[in-house]
């Protein structure tokens, strides 16, 4: 009966904004791409869309501006097996997970900087990644370790920036709305054949909601601030060679809630202060007419993060990630055919501190990676590809893990079949192998996670390549998951199993309107056939854009939906214990319209279905809000 009411559900989400699109579809249009040219993470090397065998999505900045999205995290909820969970309002904590994996077996990436913090466990809070600037944001799915390493379990989610180029020119962003939240914005870029450079900065502050659930009688506002900084330069000394390098700083600030005995989740005076900085930089040289590349690069990730109860500090945590690598790549053509070779080699050091009245840990781990990747184009409509990887850690046994891809596309038809099978690995974290309170003893004899998972599609043009829908099935595999609650850590007996299919779609009705969706009905279990916590069986979403001029002035109406179904959560209480939160489903409508050459104005609409709902257990959700900005360009 369960899943009855929640395909109804869904039934009426899909339906209803059917009619709602159905009515002006005469005057809508869309901005959803399809995939760009060429894609970065699903190889070491950029390859095209067409040669791409594991499941990937890539989605433009151009439609992230046009939605509106204000968080990466956001971006997220329209990308097929992805579950998206956050803990209160603007700001707060926000995990991703792919495929039916945890938070922490997914590897981010910003301009090619690893930013999971070594002191939270090597996960990502995606509650403070603002989306300005955003040049695109790709999501491969499925266990990556041969190429990426540690932490790609459920996959790798990689953000890059927009590169500076043309002359030197200006933007700034000012926005305010309800939570009284106030927004701005200021970006430069400039660039030639010799160099680029980009730099933007924002701020945000708001008001917020209660973090705990105001439905359970919660009812003080926990504010945010967020200032962060990004900076990408390079420089091109020579035709063949190339050097960048990429800052970004982020200083945050949450008000939250916590935790009472008895009680649960509810208004306290409790906030969390955190800086984040990354850094990047790296070299290329290209020799034998481009056929030959090299590329060493060095990155730092650096965050501190610092607990306040009633206003005193009760806990620090600091973590960095430092990471060398060089990378060369050999292209040749034989038997008719397209090959490339390429060799990595891959050093990564992790340190982290901590310090409390229970606990003082200060630790460090590292190990080193060797990659070998090879690619094959047959007749431009096969396409192959195979990679290794052996992973030589301190503190574990060794990890071999691989990777096999593959494409093809009928032309006749412009059918493209695609599958990927890969196995992926997500090593023990210091605080899991040492300890960080004095109740929790790390346990120094952990065994890495491991994953092996497979996936197959097809990618089929419709209406005279006006719309396309792809689908994918998949199937991944997780043993030795590693169990954190209690005194201790200790790999659990067994494997965790998720299976399911995705569904991508995109339809230009005109110059105008494109509609676009992603469904994805999944199951995952643990290995006592437990439902995994916060992977809804159900995830839909449709969006559509409509673009217009008036008196030569453009603007544009997009309207989004996102559903999530029925999924279930742990309370501790003080043992973990099964409990199920309700679907929910959100509306977002944006519009905005340039007033005059260089000047745009824009409203925005969020929940304006006005539902209440928890994405966390305990934790609150933000109700009906509507923001309104202007953007300047100079």
């Amino acid at each position: 009966m369960r899943f009855n009411r929640e395909l109804g559900r869904l039934a009426f989400v899909l339906g209803g904004a059917a009619a709602v699109l159905g009515t002006t579809s005469e005057r809508l249009s869309a901005q959803v791409r399809m995939l760009p040219e060429v894609v970065v993470t699903a190889s070491r090397i950029p390859v095209p869309s067409s040669a791409v065998g594991s499941a990937v999505t890539v989605i433009d900045g151009d439609d992230i501006d046009a939605k509106q999205d204000r968080t990466i995290g956001e971006t997220l909820r329209e990308v097929p097996g992805v579950a998206v969970s956050r803990s209160g309002g603007s700001g707060a904590y926000t995990q991703v997970r792919i495929r039916g994996a945890e938070a922490n077996q997914t590897l981010v990436l910003i301009d090619g900087i690893e930013v999971g913090d070594p002191a939270n466990g090597s996960e990502f809070d995606f509650g403070n990644l603002l989306a300005n600037e955003i040049e695109r944001v790709e999501v491969l799915r499925g266990p990556q370790s041969a190429l990426w390493g540690s932490d790609a379990i459920g996959g790798v989610v990689n953000v890059v920036t927009r590169r500076g180029h043309g002359a030197p020119g200006i933007s700034v962003d000012a926005e305010a709305g309800s939570f009284r939240t106030a927004r701005g914005a200021a970006s430069f870029r400039a660039g030639g054949d010799r160099y680029h450079v980009s730099a933007h900065a924002v701020g945000v502050h708001t008001d917020g909601i209660s973090a705990a659930s105001e439905k359970r009688g919660n009812g003080e506002q926990d504010g945010h601030r967020n200032r962060t900084v990004h900076v990408k330069a390079g420089l091109s000394p020579a035709p063949n060679a190339s050097f960048d390098v990429v800052g970004r700083w982020t200083d945050a600030e949450l008000r939250t809630d916590g935790f009472v005995s008895g009680i649960g989740l509810t208004d306290t005076d409790a906030r969390t202060s955190s800086i984040k900085r990354y850094y990047r930089g790296s070299a290329t040289l290209s020799t034998l007419d481009g056929r030959w590349t090299h590329e060493v690069s060095a990155g730092l990730t650096d965050s501190h993060r610092e607990y306040f109860e009633d206003g005193i500090a009760s806990s620090v945590f600091e973590g960095e990630k430092r990471k060398f690598d060089y990378q060369t790549t050999l292209r040749f053509e034989a038997a008719h055919a397209e090959h490339s070779l390429t060799l990595a080699a891959e050093r990564e050091e992790e340190n982290v501190i901590s310090a409390s009245a229970f606990s003082d840990v200060d630790r460090d781990i590292g190990h080193v990676g060797y990659v070998a990747e090879y690619r094959l184009n047959l007749l431009d409509t096969i396409h192959f590809s195979v990679a290794g990887r052996r992973d030589d850690a301190k503190f574990f046994d060794d990890a071999d893990t691989y990777r096999v891809a593959a494409a093809y596309e009928h032309r006749p038809w412009g059918t493209r079949f695609h599958a990927s099978h890969g196995e992926g690995v997500k090593n023990p974290t210091i605080f899991e192998l040492f300890g960080f309170a004095a109740g929790f003893r790390g346990n120094p004899d952990l065994s890495p996670e491991t994953a092996a998972g497979w996936d197959a599609g097809i990618e089929q043009p419709l209406l005279g390549g006006e719309a396309i829908l792809d689908v994918t099935y998949f199937e991944t595999d997780i043993a030795d998951l590693i169990q954190g609650f209690g005194d201790t850590a200790m790999n659990l007996s067994g494997t965790s199993r998720t299976h399911g299919v995705e569904f991508a779609g995109t339809w230009r009705f005109d110059t105008d309107l494109t509609l676009s969706g992603a469904y994805t009905w999944s199951v995952g279990q643990d290995a006592t056939g437990t439902e995994l916590p916060r992977r809804p069986k159900h995830i839909a979403s449709l969006n559509a854009n409509y673009t217009f001029e008036i008196e030569n002035r453009p603007g544009w109406v997009n309207v989004g939906i996102d559903f999530n179904g029925e999924r279930t959560d742990l309370r501790f209480d003080p043992a973990p214990v099964t409990v199920r939160l309700g679907g929910f489903t959100l509306l977002k409508i944006v519009a905005g319209y340039r007033v005059r050459p260089g000047v745009e104005i824009y409203a925005r609409g969020e929940n304006l279905l006005d539902r209440e709902y928890e994405e966390v257990l305990a934790f609150g959700a933000p109700g009906r809000a509507v923001y309104g900005g202007l953007r300047a360009t100079f």
